[in-house]
């Protein structure tokens, strides 16, 4: 009985380390298989880097960060409901007035050659300076219109390199590197032209964004009346909701470049001859304080 009962208390003991090890084997074995991850992911995209203006609808999460699922590029948001009437809390000190009885016409997203030309020509004709706020690569791509606009004595501004709505979100470095890229675009077009204001994108301010501008003697400018002439309401709209708007001081929003801008060109024809009645209109002064 004692031969036959230590053999088999022997016989379990070596059955006990036989299933141990082939545990151990298991787990070592799965623990050597890399993790498999899906080819690829529902729902997520890589935006395609490009210039994409105002006449696109917003693709953008609120605060003016590009929304993952989009591939469209950058895009003028906040013009749209989301933020165009920002309350001074989200502006971080961006002027939206002239601070004067004047009225001022801003344009932006240009210079475009074919309607920065026409909206040139209308102001010549009723005497009138804007400013423009300028994006970098087209001011590159077109110095001669840049000369024109200075030639003619509107203001230059400074609006991003490539429109970034999402700029301001970034380092500062990022910023500072897009903004001074910009203004050497300006400059290379007309080496002493004076670049005292800045606009961002859709009106995506944040506080790294004005606080560079700042830093880099630009004055943060938004705007009081947006007839939102980006999504490209007919010139009917524009004209409507610029002179029902306006009021001293206001700081007009139109685009002479982003899309096509031919109904503003037609609605700036027809608000010249109301607003010059009514107003003094004044391109931004190129000494804010």
């Amino acid at each position: 009985m004692t031969r036959v009962s230590s053999t088999a208390r022997a016989a379990g003991i070596v059955t006990l380390v036989v299933a141990g090890l082939l545990g151990s084997a298991y787990v070592l074995g799965r623990s050597l298989i890399p993790d498999q991850q899906p080819r690829d992911t529902p729902g997520v995209t890589t935006n395609a880097d490009g210039p994409h203006y105002a006449d696109q609808p917003s693709l953008a999460e609120p605060g003016g960060t590009p929304s993952a699922s989009s591939n469209a590029g950058p895009v003028e948001t906040g013009q749209d409901g989301s933020g165009r009437d920002a309350g001074g809390d989200k502006l971080f000190g961006a002027h939206a007035t002239t601070g004067t009885p004047r009225l001022a016409l801003t344009f932006d997203d240009g210079p475009d050659p074919r309607y920065t030309p026409q909206v040139l020509a209308l102001l010549n004709e009723y005497d009138v300076r804007a400013t423009f706020c300028v994006v970098g690569e087209n001011a590159q791509n077109h110095p001669d219109l840049i000369q024109s606009i200075v030639d003619a004595g509107h203001t230059l501004c400074n609006h991003s390199w490539h429109h970034d709505v999402g700029l301001g979100t970034r380092s500062a470095d990022a910023i500072r590197s897009d903004l001074l890229r910009t203004n050497a675009a300006i400059r290379a077009a007309v080496p002493n032209a004076p670049i005292v204001w800045y606009r961002q994108p859709g009106g995506a301010w944040t506080y790294p964004v004005v606080s560079v501008a700042r830093q880099l003697g630009m004055t943060p400018l938004h705007w009081s009346v947006d007839p939102s002439d980006w999504d490209v309401p007919g010139a009917g709209k524009i004209t409507a909701t610029v002179l029902d708007q306006a009021e001293p001081g206001s700081v007009v929003l139109l685009h002479d470049a982003g899309g096509n801008r031919q109904g503003t060109v037609e609605a700036l024809r027809r608000i010249l001859p109301d607003l010059t009645a009514r107003f003094e209109l004044e391109a931004l002064p190129t000494d804010p304080t």
